[in-house]
């Protein structure tokens, strides 16, 4: 049901996994992967062949040592940390947008050359 202010509410799916079918459509992001927490909002990555979407919010992603360059999605959790590299803090590229850690905003994290660049998604 659209309310007033024309905004139409999602009740049939969680927010990640629509934000998961959006990107699909994009040819892009055709191999979309889900990445699995191994605890409640903590990832490591260990592989990343495929675009990633964390598969609930986001309070610390870790890539491997073996992880030269990956592309993940996420929705920064309340309790949102940022990212490392091998257990060590990450460089955040200069011009990344800031990340607000309000539970619902979607962001894209690549890594390049030892660097994470992130960009808030939408509008």
């Amino acid at each position: 049901m659209i309310n007033v202010n024309r905004i139409v509410p999602v009740q049939a799916i969680d927010l990640i996994s629509l934000y998961g079918l959006i990107l699909l459509q994009n040819s892009s992001n055709s191999g979309l992967t889900a990445a699995e927490a191994k605890y409640p909002g903590v990832f490591e990555i260990a592989d990343a062949t495929n675009v990633l979407i964390a598969n609930e919010p986001v309070a610390t992603c870790d890539f491997a040592e073996d992880v030269s360059a990956a592309t993940i999605y996420f929705v920064p959790a309340y309790n949102y940390t940022g990212f490392t590299l091998n257990g060590a803090t990450a460089t955040i590229s200069a011009g990344s947008d800031d990340v607000e850690a309000d539970g619902r905003t979607l962001y894209k994290a690549v890594l390049a050359t030892g660097q994470i660049t992130i960009t808030r998604a939408g509008f």
